[in-house]
């Protein structure tokens, strides 16, 4: 089964790690997941701020 990771770089989706780690999310299980991948680090993110100001 293939996992699929996305560039932080060239916000592309890739099917294996093809870049370097350091430029990568993931693996995540569908390309839809990992397309997403910057929407939930944001959402992530806004939450742990949330919990800070709390």
């Amino acid at each position: 089964m293939a996992e699929y990771w996305f560039n932080v770089q060239t916000h592309e989706v890739e099917v294996g790690p093809q870049s370097d780690w350091t430029k990568l999310l993931g693996p995540y299980q569908t390309r839809e997941e990992a397309a997403a991948a910057l929407q939930k680090v944001q959402a992530r993110n806004e939450a742990w701020d949330k919990q800070d100001e709390d």
